[in-house]
Formats: C-alpha cells, sequence, structure tokens
C-alpha cells in the first residue's frame, strides 16, 4: 500500500546529539490505512517488545486465501532482542496472528488478560507452538516489566469484549500510552469501569505521546453503552412468534451475555452453532464472564423436539462468512437446520468494512426462504466497541499527550482524529499519521520518522503449506478474471511438431470457434519452431542439445500474444511441453530420405504456467 500522509511527519529539529542518542521506536506493522492485523513494535536499544499480533480477513480478490497477516520479516531478522509480548485484549484481529508467528520465531513470553490467555492458549495448542511461549494473566493494574527499558501497566478499559485493557508504557524517554481498542462506557454490561482515575493520573504526571483507537474517528458524539442494545433486543425477543436466530461477533462476550439473560427472561432455550461460539462461550463461563445455568443449553438435536417459542439458537455468520453457520443454513446446506416460516433471524452486528456484499447476500437469501430478519443500525440492536469522535476527545484531555499518533483505523479516519488532536490543543507539528512499517522515533523533546522498515501482508490458505505468494494469487485473480487455457504438444529433436497440439480452454467468457483456436495454436508453434530453433538447439558430435527452459518461454510469449488477440481477454496460460529425455535423446540418425529422427526416443512431459 502506497504511504500517504495528512501532516508533514517531521516538524520538531533535530539536535546534534540525537543522531547518537538511543531513541524509543515505536513500528506499528499491522492495523494501520486498514481495519484488522493490529501489530506494533515498541524497541529501545536492543531490546524489543511485541503488542499485539492480530490478523485480518482477506478481500473478494484473495481468491482461496483464509487469513492475512502483516509481513514479520522486521521481527524474524531481530528475533534475539524480543524479550516479550503483550496482549491488550483477545479479539482475533489483536491475538489470531500469534499462533502463526510463534512457528517463525520464539517469543519467551506473553503477557495479557485472563480471557484473551484462555483463547489464545487452545490456539496455541492447536497450532502445536504452545512450548514455544509462556502464557501470563494480568489483573488491573498489574505492572510488567519486560527487558531492562520496558514496563507495562494494564489499565482496565470498555470495549466490545471483556477483559480489555489501554497500556502505559513507561520507557527511558517517558510515558507512551497506547490505548488498544476502547470506548468509555459508563454503564458496562460486566460492572468493571474504565480506570479514569489512572488514565488521569499519568496524564497529570506526564505522558510523552498518545497512540489512539481511530475506528470511529469519523462519527460524531460518545459511542452507546453496550448496555443500550439490551431493551431493544428484549422487544424483539418478545414479539418474535416462533425461532429466534441470533448472530453477532463470537467474541462480543457482553453482548452473549445479554443473549443468554434475554432467553431465560422470555423462557427459551438456547442452542449453539459455530465452534468459536461454543470455544468463547465456554472459556468466558470457565472465567465467570458469561453466567448461565447449563439446563439452559440445549444441543441441536435436543432443540428440534422443543416448541418452537421456546428455541433460541445462537450462531456464528454476522459477517457471511461463507463456512460460518448462519451462511449455510442461508444456502440450504446445513445439516440440521432448516429455515421455517414464522422464523426470526436477529443481526446483532454490522458488517465489517468489505463483508456488506456478503452479509447483504445472506440477508436476501434468509428472507426469500420466509424468515423475518431484523437487521440495521436503525434496529438498536448493535452498538460499536470502538469510541467516537468524544470519546477520543476524552482521552486526549485525560492524558494530555505531548505528542500525538492516531492508530488502528483506515487513513481518513486516522487524518480525522489527527484533526481532533488539533482541536484539543496539540500542534499539528507534533501529530504524525503514519502506515504500517513506518517508525516512528521518540526522544523526551522530539517525535520524528525513521527509516522504514520491511512491512506488508503475507496470506494464509487452507493448505498449511505456508503462506501464499504474490504469484500464486495473481495466478488466482487471472483464473478467475479471464478462464484458463492449457495447450499441449509434443516437439521432436528436429524441432518439428509430432502431433496436432491440444488445446483446452476453461471458464473463457469470450466467444471461442474451437477449429480456429486450434489452427492458430498449432500456426503459432509452428512459426516459432521454424524461425527460431536454430537458437535453441545445436548439434555437436551427432548429438542435439536443445534450451528446452528458453523454447519453452519463447513459445509462451508468442501464444500469450496469440490468445490475447483471438480471445480479447488474457487468460491464464497451462504449457504441456512434451519432449525428448536429454540423455536418452541426445544422438540422431539420417534416414533414407534425409531426415533426421531421434535414435532411442523416451519422451518427457513439463508443465509451465505463463502469467
Amino acid at each position: 500500500m502506497p504511504k500517504t500522509t495528512n501532516s508533514p511527519k517531521v516538524r520538531t529539529k533535530k539536535k546534534q546529539s540525537e543522531s547518537t542518542t538511543p531513541t524509543l521506536r515505536v513500528i506499528p506493522l499491522g492495523g494501520l490505512h486498514e481495519i484488522g492485523k493490529n501489530t506494533c513494535v515498541f524497541e529501545y536499544d536492543d531490546e524489543m517488545v511485541l503488542v499485539d499480533g492480530g490478523l485480518a480477513f482477506p478481500t473478494d480478490a484473495m481468491h482461496g486465501v483464509n487469513i492475512v497477516l502483516p509481513d514479520m520479516e522486521y521481527l524474524k531478522a531481530n528475533s534475539h532482542k524480543i524479550k516479550g509480548a503483550i496482549v491488550t485484549h483477545g479479539h482475533e484481529d489483536h491475538i489470531g496472528g500469534l499462533p502463526y508467528h510463534l512457528k517463525q520465531f520464539d517469543i519467551p513470553v506473553i503477557h495479557g488478560p485472563r480471557l484473551a490467555m484462555a483463547l489464545l492458549g487452545g490456539k496455541l495448542e492447536e497450532a502445536g507452538v504452545a512450548d514455544r511461549t509462556e502464557l501470563k494473566t494480568v489483573q488491573p493494574r498489574d505492572v510488567v516489566r519486560l527487558g531492562k527499558h520496558f514496563s507495562f501497566e494494564f489499565i482496565r478499559n470498555t470495549h466490545s469484549m471483556a477483559d480489555s485493557f489501554t497500556l502505559a508504557v513507561t520507557t527511558p524517554v517517558g510515558v507512551v500510552i497506547f490505548t488498544g481498542d476502547f470506548k468509555f462506557d459508563h454503564t458496562p454490561v460486566d460492572g468493571e469501569q474504565f480506570d479514569i482515575q489512572k488514565l488521569a493520573e499519568y496524564g497529570e504526571k506526564g505522558v510523552l505521546c498518545l497512540f489512539s483507537d481511530s475506528t470511529n474517528a469519523e462519527t460524531p458524539g460518545f459511542c452507546p453503552s453496550e448496555r443500550s442494545v439490551y431493551p431493544n433486543l428484549d422487544r424483539t425477543f418478545s414479539q418474535a412468534p416462533g425461532r429466534i436466530l441470533v448472530t453477532t461477533f463470537a467474541s462480543s462476550v457482553h453482548r452473549v451475555n445479554m443473549i443468554l439473560e434475554l432467553a431465560k427472561k422470555n423462557d427459551r432455550y438456547v442452542a449453539v452453532l459455530g465452534r468459536s461460539m461454543l470455544n468463547v462461550i465456554a472459556h468466558a463461563r470457565n472465567l465467570g464472564y458469561v453466567k448461565c445455568e447449563d439446563s439452559q443449553f440445549k444441543s441441536i438435536q435436543e432443540a428440534q423436539g422443543l416448541p418452537d417459542d421456546k428455541v433460541l439458537i445462537l450462531t456464528t455468520g454476522s459477517q457471511g462468512e461463507p463456512l460460518a453457520a448462519l451462511s449455510r443454513i442461508a444456502r440450504c446446506e446445513h445439516r440440521q437446520i432448516k429455515i421455517r416460516q414464522g422464523d426470526t433471524v436477529v443481526f446483532s452486528a454490522n458488517p465489517i468494512p468489505g463483508n456488506t456484499l456478503a452479509v447483504v447476500d445472506t440477508i436476501d437469501r434468509l428472507m426469500m426462504q420466509g424468515a423475518n430478519v431484523i437487521y440495521g443500525r436503525h434496529q438498536g440492536i448493535h452498538v460499536s466497541g470502538h469510541g467516537c469522535q468524544e470519546d477520543h476527545k476524552l482521552m486526549l484531555a485525560l492524558t494530555r499527550p505531548k505528542f500525538f499518533v492516531p492508530v488502528h483505523g483506515e487513513h481518513r479516519m486516522l487524518v480525522r482524529h489527527g484533526k481532533t488532536g488539533e482541536s484539543m490543543g496539540i500542534p499539528p507539528e507534533n501529530i504524525l499519521i503514519v502506515d504500517n512499517g513506518d517508525v516512528v522515533e521518540l526522544t523526551p523533546d522530539s517525535i520524528r520518522l525513521g527509516d522504514r522498515v520491511q512491512s506488508g501482508i503475507e496470506l494464509v490458505d487452507s493448505s498449511h503449506a505456508g503462506t501464499v505468494h504474490d504469484r500464486v494469487l495473481k495466478e488466482r485473480q487471472q483464473l478467475a478474471e479471464d478462464g484458463v487455457v492449457t495447450v499441449a504438444a509434443t516437439i521432436g529433436l528436429d524441432g518439428n511438431l509430432l502431433t496436432q497440439p491440444d488445446v483446452c480452454v476453461r471458464g473463457v467468457a469470450a466467444s471461442v470457434n474451437g477449429d480456429r483456436l486450434n489452427e492458430e495454436t498449432r500456426a503459432t508453434l509452428e512459426g516459432v519452431l521454424r524461425n527460431r530453433w536454430s537458437d535453441y538447439a545445436r548439434t555437436e558430435n551427432s548429438k542435439v542439445e536443445v534450451d528446452w527452459a528458453g523454447l519453452e518461454s519463447h513459445i509462451e510469449r508468442n501464444l500469450q500474444r496469440m490468445l490475447r488477440r483471438e480471445l480479447r481477454c488474457d487468460p491464464l496460460l497451462v504449457i504441456l511441453l512434451q519432449k525428448p529425455e536429454a540423455d536418452a535423446s541426445a544422438t540422431v540418425s539420417s534416414s533414407s530420405n534425409g531426415s533426421t529422427r531421434p535414435g532411442r526416443r523416451r519422451t518427457r512431459s513439463t508443465a509451465r504456467v505463463a502469467s
């Protein structure tokens, strides 16, 4: 992603000594100019600490990709400096990447909230990397020291997930406040108040820099309390005549807790669908964040035998994920649940940017099957876990930072958050709008950009073979847009085609005349062999040596030009070239008519993909 900025990145003057004096380097590797994969590095001298390690979900153009990770090459190259990791809370976009990172480098210890550590522990066990780190839980106001230069105080905040924290990072150059995801919820569902007092204490002592969540920076006012959803959900549940299917983020523990409370209030049993939902509820119940009796839950099989007005199905799929339970129900592909007339489906979540089309498609399919679908902001059945403009102003007022860096959001959000900082009295020259890979260098008196580090994305699919390379993704994209053409041909050592080329066309939208395409393919191959064979083949001591790789590349380029001309598109080209084996086809003999032919000829087939 190209780097763009709003404010000039360096306004402070460099002192002569700054070139040799160690500086605090804060390096976001994910979460900027995007939503998700929040990952940040704190570095001082020879020590590094990783703060969060999240993932993001693929766009429609990332065919076959399951998750998106930040490029961690910088940490791999400096793994000997890593003293540990800090986790602010347990959302996937903050902890989901850690199991993958641990396959590439060790992290001595990871400190974080109880719920986040419980969820992360299961992920590490499943990935087989639990032995590559140690998980330690923290409580509000705990102070964790990592290395010689860093200490982190965990300040309770309020968010859509339970057990969430803001960090106060004490460093040799000053205190940095790293908000994590937050909003100021004065009536939290679990009664755990935002520790505003501790924030104000740091503000009074002096905060060098604030790194603050920008997700709702464009939205005026305060973000509504999570508790404001309760009466609207209650009204919806009480009016539903048949079964209720509710979908929300599995990790929204407060919302899940409210849904379970309302199910009991409205005399409904709960059946849970979706592995992530089952997992989060199990951990949240063990830790006391969700309180309900075992008798309230029923299996899907048991729920099928209950009256419809006694059933609530809590399911994954709020973002239209193809494999989620609700998405499969909408496509009539779920083995156990089918939509019935009179069912009410409640979307207690708003689409994440990029997921809108998938969510709308799911809603349409459910409606066509007879469900009454409740969705949309106007229904009041969802509120964000991220603060709006007034929340941001309150954070700035409490911490009173000298320097300010908006993080966690798309570019327009970062820019708007920067403007909010200016309105709160922070000079424009003290505000940086940065991108992933930018290095924020802090001293007690300055903020500036250092040299960038390697950043970007790594794509992971279901093959478990590692990351998906750019070339593979480009080929998948080309295949999806223009289809594939396979050309199989056999070439002899005399530089002639031995058989008619076989052309197979799949997924090409253009009108294809098969006979003409076969003729053009043969003509192209014969033209290359007739005009360029001598460039790639030579005979020494009655042995023929052929630069097959060079010949294949030449054939590939000519076939691509022909296909673009004939098909008016650019399909993926797969060349299957059958040719004599080098060790068995070196000898040629003359026939009675003066032509040459292979002596003992065996052939082998090689495939070449042109993109």
